[in-house]
């Protein structure tokens, strides 16, 4: 069995708010045995770490794992210091998103973003709470109605449409331009 003992000929550097350590003692190593070198010195060095954590102050707590029974656990947790390392980011830092025209707009004219106001809506025929959108949301009411109202003042009205038919083409139709709205925005962000 090995020792928990490590001697070093430099004294290594640690940082136990990261668990790292800098080992800048050099690497001799065999031609026939550079596996079991390195393994050998990745034990020591993680060896002098688990030394220094079991040299940092224990916080001892005991929790009760399951409310109906008795049982409680006890757990040992080593209190580890501030970070003395400033460790790289994995990834880059996310870039700012490009403004929308909208939103361009909104900030030269002062226009303030307004609060939401829920997506639920409550319906007083049912009595219930629906969704303003969505399935069965209250902007599909009109499409179940039994009774449609025929505009007679409006000169656009094409008597060969189905009323019925009319809101659901025109919320296609603005989901086409907000879609065109969208490829706009990105092919100008671009």
């Amino acid at each position: 069995m090995k020792t928990p003992i490590v001697e070093k000929a430099i004294p290594t550097v640690f940082d136990l708010g990261n668990l790292a350590i800098a080992d800048s003692n050099p690497i001799v190593l065999n031609a026939d045995s550079i596996e079991t070198d390195l393994y050998a010195l990745n034990r020591d060095n993680v060896q002098l770490l688990v030394n220094q954590i079991l040299q940092l102050p224990l916080k001892r707590t005991v929790d009760s794992i399951n409310s109906s029974n008795s049982q409680n656990s006890t757990m040992t947790l080593f209190s580890l210091p501030e970070p003395l390392w400033q460790t790289p980011r994995e990834k880059p830092v996310p870039k700012d998103k490009a403004k929308t025209r909208w939103e361009l707009f909104a900030a030269k004219k002062g226009i303030q973003k307004r609060a939401k106001d829920g997506k639920l809506v409550f319906d007083e025929e049912t009595k219930k709470w629906i969704p303003k959108w969505g399935y069965n949301g209250a902007n599909k009411k009109a499409d179940k109605q039994w009774l449609v109202e025929y505009d007679d003042k409006n000169p656009n009205t094409d008597e060969t449409i189905d009323p019925r038919t009319l809101p659901r083409a025109q919320r296609k139709q603005l989901v086409k331009k907000s879609l065109h709205q969208q490829k706009k925005n990105a092919k100008a962000n671009a």
